[in-house]
């Protein structure tokens, strides 16, 4: 059922894995449409078809600039599962930025993460007898295409399964794949460059 927003607001939406960050698409694949029926909202960012999480959406174009833009060094907190298991100078290195085909990556934090309690994907993630896996828990500054999956890659630690479960204040919690929250819209303090 559609709903309309009144005012300025943001929607929180757990994006599925295998769903288009937009609401236009080509038939084939799944797109936000299929997920939110509120017209007048768009993304503010993006998540790849293969990453779930938090997808923020706006009916605000000032906001949506302000949550996009890499500028405003708005922390995004991803959980991945990657191949392999991660060695103190592998975190070190996305810690310290990682040299990428476009330059040098900021600055993240990374570090171990006990296995979460998430929902199933479909389909499961491959699985490798021989190759454990585990999890860490990235916090970005910045927004390249596919970042995470190029830093882990680049450190020998090929991610498998990424969810976003945080941008700025904005959280996952409580959201199952394909739900979504109406909040107010309230930029986030900027924060001073250091």
């Amino acid at each position: 059922m559609a709903k309309n927003l009144s005012g300025r607001w943001l929607i929180l939406l757990n994006k599925p894995f295998d769903v288009l960050s937009q609401f236009s698409g080509d038939g084939q694949r799944r797109t936000l449409a299929d997920c939110v029926s509120v017209p007048g909202v768009y993304p503010a960012g993006r998540l790849d078809r293969d990453s779930e999480g938090l997808l923020l959406l706006t009916n605000d174009g000032a906001l949506q600039a302000r949550i996009a833009d890499p500028r405003h060094k708005l922390a995004k907190t991803y959980w991945a599962q990657v191949e392999g298991a991660p060695s103190e100078a592998a975190l070190a290195q996305l810690r310290a930025g990682v040299l990428l085909s476009d330059g040098m990556t900021r600055p993240a934090q990374a570090e171990w993460l006990p296995e979460p309690a998430l929902w199933p994907r479909n389909p499961p993630i491959r699985v490798r007898q021989r190759i454990p896996t585990h999890w860490l828990a990235i916090t970005l500054t910045e927004g390249r295409n596919r970042q995470v999956r190029r830093m882990t890659a680049a450190v020998g630690l090929p991610t498998l399964r990424l969810v976003r479960v945080r941008i700025g204040p904005w959280s996952l919690d409580g959201l199952p794949p394909g739900a979504w929250r109406e909040v107010p819209a309230e930029l986030p303090q900027a924060r001073a460059n250091r």
